[in-house]
């Protein structure tokens, strides 16, 4: 049917060979992570690889309705991801490998996708990591390096039009001292060709909001400003200052009602 999306990688082309890709995804058994009315996410095995699948089914129409009333863009496939994916991976910037993608129907409520990625191994969220950090501080030089990465990856991100739209600290992995971080959980990620401050706003917000108990000093915001913005700390706090006080505002109140 036109419309229609398929790519599967020369791995799961040989697994599924035969088969139609969209019953064979329907009925992988594994792990089940999440299991929401339009969405589901479990882990399976391949011989000694560990994969997830996020199983995506179709939307009502007031769902998307709902959505939009509440000026959200609403999620009708795993298409959204797919194409975040690809493009931080065009970036330089880690996300889960994909394996196998499809998409199928024309009205919301049958659409039916899936996206297969390989497990990215032992890590722990940045939230877990840092958990600890109030009252036993990393070396300085280690949170400044990462700290310096996340605004790497904020500024790449938003530069490239994408806004990942749930830009919490526990959706970027921490894998080892030496790997860069992994973005993960993109299924509702923006893509477009320039993005609308309120969404870069929005995502900002987010990030510093769940880092907020990580211990960090106004010099940590300050290197993650001056980092993300490319220019000196002076520059970005006089020119920039009505869109850092936004990220402040809507960071507050998200911790408020946390």
């Amino acid at each position: 049917m036109a419309g229609d999306e398929l790519y599967l990688r020369a791995d799961f082309q040989q697994l599924w060979q035969g088969q139609n890709a969209f019953v064979a995804a329907a009925a992988l058994e594994g792990q089940m992570f999440r299991a929401l009315e339009q969405r589901e996410t479990l882990a399976f095995s391949v011989g000694e690889k560990r994969f997830f699948i996020k199983r995506h089914h179709g939307v009502t129409w007031k769902e998307i309705s709902k959505n939009l009333v509440q000026l959200r863009c609403p999620v009708v496939s795993a298409n959204n991801e797919f194409r975040a994916i690809k493009k931080l991976q065009e970036l330089g910037i880690k996300t889960p490998t994909i394996a196998a993608y499809g998409r199928r129907g024309l009205l919301p409520a049958n659409i039916e996708s899936f996206l297969v990625t390989e497990d990215v191994g032992p890590h722990q969220s940045l939230e877990d990591y840092c958990r600890h950090w109030r009252t036993q501080p990393p070396a300085f030089c280690h949170k400044r390096d990462l700290i310096l990465q996340i605004a790497d990856i904020a500024r790449a991100m938003h530069s490239a039009g994408i806004c990942h739209r749930d830009f919490y600290i526990c959706h970027l992995l921490f894998t080892g001292p030496a790997e860069p971080l992994t973005v993960i959980d993109l299924h509702r990620a923006l893509v477009k060709s320039r993005l609308a401050e309120r969404w870069v706003i929005k995502d900002i917000a987010g990030l510093y909001f769940s880092a907020m108990d990580a211990g960090l000093t106004r010099r940590d915001l300050f290197r993650f400003m001056r980092r993300y913005r490319g220019g000196s700390l002076r520059e970005t706090r006089t020119s920039d200052k009505k869109f850092w006080l936004a990220v402040e505002a809507r960071a507050l109140r998200l911790y408020q009602k946390n």
